[in-house]
């Protein structure tokens, strides 16, 4: 009797501490003036640049253990996007449009963002390459970086 009355007490003490950890956790947006949102949000400018010039961004940008999901379906990594951002360029007027985000505690952080490209597309040189996609970002040692990423291309506005 006294094992089942110790496991019922273990239970209620888990539930306690994960329902506690859970409300800890809650999200919320960043205001206007937090200063890791800004830089966050510059360094998203930053990488949607570098699609049109190499600005030496995701070197930095990129965890190591990073993972992306292309506008296509592809699977990516730190090394392919950095074997990209080698390529020759060939957009212009690169750039982003806009960026929300959103912490989880204060080491993870989810952007929602939309970008541009003109000439992004090969196979249709001139044509405009608008895209939505969802970062993840991690603070890791002090130092946030992009843990994930998922792009989706739409239709330009």
């Amino acid at each position: 009797m006294c094992q089942m009355h110790l496991r019922a007490v273990a239970c209620v003490i888990a539930a306690s501490l994960l329902l506690g950890s859970a409300f800890a956790q809650e999200s919320y947006w960043a205001s206007a003036g937090d200063k890791t949102a800004k830089y966050i949000v510059e360094m998203e400018r930053k990488w949607a640049e570098g699609v049109c010039i190499d600005n030496g961004v995701v070197a930095s940008l990129l965890a190591d253990d990073f993972q992306g999901t292309s506008t296509r379906g592809a699977r990516f990594t730190k090394a392919d996007e950095l074997k990209d951002e080698k390529s020759v360029r060939t957009a212009h007027d690169c750039g982003l449009d806009d960026a929300k985000v959103r912490f989880f505690g204060d080491s993870l952080a989810i952007v929602y963002g939309s970008e541009h490209a003109t000439g992004k597309d090969k196979s249709q040189p001139g044509a405009k390459v608008c895209q939505i996609w969802t970062d993840t970002w991690l603070k890791r040692g002090g130092t946030w970086q992009v843990i994930a990423s998922h792009d989706n291309r739409v239709k330009c506005s």
